[in-house]
């Protein structure tokens, strides 16, 4: 029997976890163009493609998800044991997680510790873009998407539907006048989305007729730095309730009116069919599962 080709199936690995040539490259220490040859010297002893091509872009054939999800685990278990060895640390897997800026710097950023305990030898990429990340290319693991959950070709799964609540400084309340009724806000400095549409849907489920100042204040373009600006006193703002839970939590913001208006889309976990088996896709997938079902049961 020949020997096993272990440099083509190491470079397949990498490839596999990272979903693209250029970005295993450093990993292996090789070139783009010697990767390339040694996966396809592979598929030819296989006698079967192991990723579509699609420009820049590799997505895993069902046979290459099913041969990666039969080795990751292997070569994670030979790193690890060198590691050990070596005294130095390593991780048995890379799992990248694309979100949009806002979610990932209010919501997710600060509970991936959670993940991390549960899974050390799983290291989360975390790339922050309003784009759509192409998950069946490979360009990330997992998307974490905000709309109604029906995505081609992609296994989604609803986590959360946010809520727009009345968020303030208690500073601002302390210094203002009584904020007793959603018409009362009008009085006070009003802080806008990017779009300036999400007071106008808060005053309606608040019973208010449409009101011209309702679109005016400053507004801004991620609902992180709004946050921030309600933080810092410098008026009221109507945000997602998930993105403001820690900071209400932590008594940096109040709610001072119960009033929230529901909104017609959620967020939802979503991954290619094709790396579901990879446990570190599996693993996050299942993690990020149970702290939304948390989050909704401490609502």
């Amino acid at each position: 029997m020949s020997p096993l080709p272990w440099l083509g199936l190491r470079a397949f690995v990498e490839v596999g976890r990272r979903g693209a040539i250029k970005s295993a490259a450093p990993a292996l220490g090789v070139t783009p163009g010697a990767i390339s040859q040694q996966i396809k010297a592979l598929e030819r002893r296989l006698g079967t493609p192991l990723f579509e091509r699609h420009h820049r872009l590799l997505r895993l054939t069902p046979e290459g998800a099913r041969l990666l999800a039969e080795i990751d685990e292997s070569f994670a278990a030979i790193e690890q044991a060198v590691a050990r060895r070596s005294g130095t640390a390593h991780r048995s897997g890379i799992v990248t997680v694309s979100t949009t800026p806002s979610l990932a710097s209010t919501w997710l950023a600060a509970r991936l510790g959670r993940f991390t305990a549960a899974h050390p030898s799983v290291e989360v990429r975390l790339q922050t873009t309003a784009a759509l990340a192409d998950v069946r290319g490979g360009e990330a693991d997992v998307a974490i998407r905000h709309g109604k959950g029906t995505y081609a070709g992609l296994v989604s799964e609803r986590l959360f539907a946010p809520r727009l609540v009345l968020v303030a400084s208690p500073a601002l309340l302390r210094m203002a006048a009584p904020l007793r009724t959603a018409a009362d806000c009008l009085s006070f400095p009003l802080l806008q989305d990017r779009d300036r549409r999400d007071w106008s849907v808060w005053f309606a489920a608040a019973g208010l007729r449409p009101d011209p100042r309702a679109s005016a204040g400053s507004s801004f373009g991620d609902d992180a730095l709004l946050i921030r600006a309600a933080i810092a006193g410098q008026g009221l703002a109507v945000v997602r309730d998930v993105y403001a839970a820690d900071d209400l939590a932590g008594g940096r913001l109040v709610q001072p009116l119960a009033t929230a208006a529901e909104t017609s889309l959620a967020y939802h976990v979503v991954v290619a069919p094709d790396r579901l088996a990879l446990p570190r896709v599996a693993a996050f997938r299942d993690w990020i599962r149970a702290e939304a079902l948390q989050g909704a049961a401490g609502s």
